[in-house]
Formats: C-alpha cells, structure tokens, sequence
C-alpha cells in the first residue's frame, strides 16, 4: 500500500508542477497585467473628469458616459487578461452575444428613449427654461433626463414626454430667437380714418416699456378690407418668456386707447 500511495502522491506533485510551470508565468503576467491596468483606467478617470468639467459637459450625460467608458475598458481589461491566462472566451462570447439580443428585442423602446435622450442633451434644440410646443403641449421645460423630459404647462400641468417623440418629430422652441412678433388686428368701419388710428396705436406702443422699439421695426397696416370694414393689424416685438404676460397688457392698454379714440371721435360727431 505504500508504494501506491507514493506513486499517487508523486503523480499529484508532478501534475501540479506541471500545472505551476505550465499556467504560474501566465497567472502572475495577468496579475501584472490587472494592476497596471486598473492604474491606467483610474487616471483616464480622473483626466476625463477634468476635461469634463473644463468643457461644462451636461450634467445628466456626464455619469452615462463616465460609466460607459470605464466600464468598457474593464471588460476589455478582463478579456486581455483571460486571453494571457488562456481561458477559452467562445462559450463567454456566445452568452454575451445571447444576452444583448434577448436584452436588445426587450428594451427596444426603452433603448430608443435613451438614445434620444443622448442626442437632446448633446444637439440641445431646447434646454431647462425654453418654452416649446411639442406633442400638442405648450409649456416650459423643466427636466431633461435620458429617457424623458418633462414640459410644465401654463396651466400649471406636469407633462411628462418620452424623448423619442420630441427626436422624431417637429418641435417649435419659441424662446430660442430671445424674441416674439406679437400681432393685434383689429376691425374698424369703413368710415374711420385709418391715419387717425394709427395714430393713436402708435402712441400705444411708444408709452409702453415692455415692448422692443429697436429693431426689427414695429408695423401698423391695414391687413383686410371688406365690404363693411377693415382690419388694421399691429406687428410689435416683445420678449419671448413672459409672453402672454406682456401680450395681454399690451391688448389692455390698446384697448383703453381705443374706448379713448371712440369716445373723442363720437363727441365730434355730436
């Protein structure tokens, strides 16, 4: 029985040799191989950070990116390493490939949401504060996050819009040019005298504050003509946030004006 168990017992240590001669070299490459590696990437970290920070990268692309540049060269690290050590990667592979499909036909929308995400933040046709219309909603954007953005209404109304509808279809950013044409018509008899009127439309504008009266000029016209009236229509330029605000003061003031005018005008007639 001796003898056996020190053939078994030299047959394990010649294996094992084996193995520590055959694999050892490769095992503490690999060690090496991760340490200088793990440094790499822990540098490139902090590098990018700066150059991040240095370039006002977005706030909500910043962590996405980060994750998926460093979490990309670990992998590759992991690979590179098992390559060395001489673990066979057809069986890994084939899962990965597997996994993407089956997560890729599961998350298609959710994928495309992001994506747009992504192209929002980085080609930014609107920002936090821009005032659009999109989806048939008009309001304020508040939020832009990677799979949605959210639009506060002007009645107080949180929308919440996937991002792929606002990538793939038509939105109007009405805050972008700083600037907004308001247009006032409105209908006189045809026995008014249109200089007479615009007149008084035009002391309106110049007694009112919130209105532009530098370039691009204002513009009194007679836009319609009927058989029992005319249309005189006012192009003034107001600042595009607080628009309603201003608009509804303007029409206000061109109101009263307008009672004014009536009342001078009648009291002549008599």
């Amino acid at each position: 029985m001796k003898p056996a168990q020190n053939i078994n017992i030299n047959q394990w240590y010649d294996h094992a040799v084996t193995l520590v001669l055959t694999y050892g070299p490769r095992i503490l490459l690999g060690i090496i191989i991760f340490i200088i590696g793990e440094w790499l990437i822990r540098f490139l970290k902090k590098r990018v950070g700066r150059r991040m920070d240095s370039r006002n990268f977005h706030s909500s692309l910043r962590p996405f990116f980060q994750s998926l540049i460093f979490t990309s060269l670990q992998v590759l690290l992991l690979l590179v390493i098992m390559q060395i050590i001489g673990i066979q990667l057809t069986v890994f592979t084939a899962l990965i490939a597997a996994f993407g499909a089956a997560a890729g036909f599961a998350l298609s929308g959710t994928l495309q949401n992001f994506a747009s995400g992504v192209l929002i933040l980085l080609l930014k046709p609107f920002e936090i504060d821009d005032n659009i219309i999109a989806q048939g909603q008009e309001g304020t954007v508040t939020d832009i996050r990677l799979f949605y953005s959210v639009i506060k209404t002007y009645d107080n109304r949180l929308v919440v819009v996937p991002n792929s509808k606002l990538s793939n279809e038509i939105i109007v950013n009405i805050t972008r040019e700083g600037k907004r044409r308001l247009d006032v018509p409105l209908d006189f008899d045809l026995n008014f005298d249109f200089t007479s009127v615009k007149k008084m439309i035009e002391q309106t504008v110049a007694e009112s504050k919130d209105l532009f009266k530098e370039a691009p000029d204002m513009r009194i016209g007679v836009s319609a003509v009927a058989k029992d009236k005319f249309t005189v229509t006012t192009n003034v330029w107001i600042n595009a946030h607080g628009f309603e605000d201003t608009r509804l003061a303007f029409q206000e003031r061109l109101l009263k004006a307008l009672q004014c005018y009536l009342s001078d005008t009648a009291a002549k007639k008599d």
